[in-house]
């Protein structure tokens, strides 16, 4: 059975009450694949745009959005965040890597909040770059690891 429904079928959120407080830590990527000329317009680990510099931006905006988490996804609890960090890196074959690391110390993990602190921000690289191309590729948003809690997960890369 789902943790968020019920014997009856229906949707509720998952009584923490009973749970241990501790550090809970999620790091989660979404890859952006741009077009080469986007690509090319990289200068000093950022590309600078007339909006603005499109991974600085990204970051605002992915922490934006991790503080919102529970706004968005129906039955996630507020989480009184410790902290959240961003790495956003070129790679090859024009891929970027947009990693979000989301901290707290409470009930319940932030296994969402990391989730979509990265798609957040990978979807702002989009906004920013699509004047270059629509050609922009969002994929492969996963979580990678997670601590805390009942269990502790590390993403097999095979996986």
């Amino acid at each position: 059975m789902f943790s968020h429904v019920d014997d009856q079928n229906r949707p509720g959120m998952v009584d923490v009450g009973a749970k241990t407080v501790t550090e809970r830590v999620a790091h989660a990527r979404s890859v952006v694949v741009l077009p080469a000329e986007a690509f090319a317009a990289l200068n000093d680990g950022d590309i600078q745009t007339k909006k603005g510099p499109v991974f600085q931006t990204a970051i605002l905006a992915g922490t934006m959005a991790v503080k919102k988490t529970s706004d968005l996804i129906p039955l996630c609890h507020p989480i009184p965040l410790d902290g959240c960090k961003f790495n956003i890196e070129a790679r090859e074959n024009n891929e970027v890597w947009v990693d979000c690391t989301a901290r707290a110390t409470h009930k319940t993990g932030v296994e969402m909040e990391a989730l979509t602190g990265a798609s957040v921000a990978a979807l702002t690289i989009y906004d920013m770059c699509k004047a270059f191309s629509q050609n922009i590729v969002i994929r492969d948003t996963r979580l990678i690891e997670k601590r805390g809690g009942k269990s502790d997960y590390v993403r097999n890369e095979d996986a």
